[in-house]
């Protein structure tokens, strides 16, 4: 079983996330992506985890095939708001017995329809969860940053303390996107000072609609910069021309931090190949490992 903590001891990484399929059309364009990227040699894939664990099944399946059928290590997301211990422990058995050896460990949300459940299950913070795992063994655990700080944070400050101390716990960290690569620059300074040195792997979202990650960056608490949002918004409908410049803008990003000798890039397929190989070939990721 591979460990991402050694693939990123080993040198830098490349990686995708996916999220669960809801029906059947959804689950065959997500094979062919799968396959599509998996031309590219990632150092792993990562599945999501639904608000309240409502992909809990989906998710659990997707990682298994794609670890046990495609050769590409799978990490599965996990989250604990609204999970009793005993839910928790009984999937971490099945992906323990299935050979899956990474876990991203979330607190999560709790479902839209039901927000009352956030105050139910035996867990509120990630880091119970990474306790968790860790009391099961065997397992590479990794955990969410959020370079301009968590939605529910009180401050920037505090946010760094808890995820130095989430880190000293877990393996590595992935980030929430960001478009500008001071964020994230300043989240590795920040966890130095505080003397965690763990990896921290940078999240990119390539911009393919512009409306849309608007409001995944306003959840996220991530700034869409208005210098970014006026130059898509200049484009219209034009979706090629959105792609191009969503490509060219991340291939940016992805040069400076590399520069900046990051320790791997993640990249948020949205389910979509095209967009990321066409970044990967920019960097020349793309070469045969």
């Amino acid at each position: 079983m591979t460990r991402i903590a050694d693939l990123l001891a080993a040198g830098r990484t490349c990686s995708f996330e996916f999220f669960p399929p809801k029906t059947d059309e959804a689950a065959r364009s997500l094979e062919k992506t799968i396959a599509e990227l998996e031309a590219l040699n990632p150092s792993f894939v990562s599945v999501t985890y639904g608000a309240g664990g409502s992909t809990r099944e989906r998710t659990r399946d997707v990682v298994i095939h794609i670890e046990r059928d495609t050769g590409v290590t799978a990490m599965a997301h996990l989250t604990c708001i609204g999970h009793t211990e005993a839910q928790l422990s009984s999937l971490l058995d099945e992906y323990r017995d299935a050979g899956i050896s990474n876990i991203l460990a979330l607190a999560g949300d709790p479902p839209a329809d039901a927000p009352d459940e956030f105050d139910t299950g035996d867990f509120t913070h990630a880091l119970e969860l990474v306790e968790l795992i860790r009391g099961h063994g065997g397992f590479c655990v990794g955990v969410a940053a959020h370079p301009e700080g968590h939605p529910r944070s009180p401050d920037l400050a505090s946010d760094r303390r808890h995820l130095a101390t989430k880190l000293e716990a877990a393996d590595f960290a992935v980030t929430q996107f960001f478009f500008e690569p001071e964020p994230y620059l300043s989240l590795v300074e920040d966890l130095a000072a505080l003397g965690c040195t763990k990896p921290v792997i940078p999240g990119i979202m390539p911009v393919t609609n512009a409306s849309q990650v608007a409001r995944f960056s306003q959840l996220a608490g991530a700034e869409f910069p208005a210098h970014q949002a006026a130059r898509f918004e200049a484009l219209g409908d034009d979706a090629d021309a959105v792609r191009a410049l969503g490509v060219e803008l991340a291939t940016g990003l992805c040069e400076r931090l590399l520069a900046e000798g990051v320790p791997g890039l993640h990249f948020y397929t949205l389910n979509r190949s095209t967009a990321t190989r066409e970044i990967a070939r920019n960097l020349g990721l793309d070469r045969p490992a």
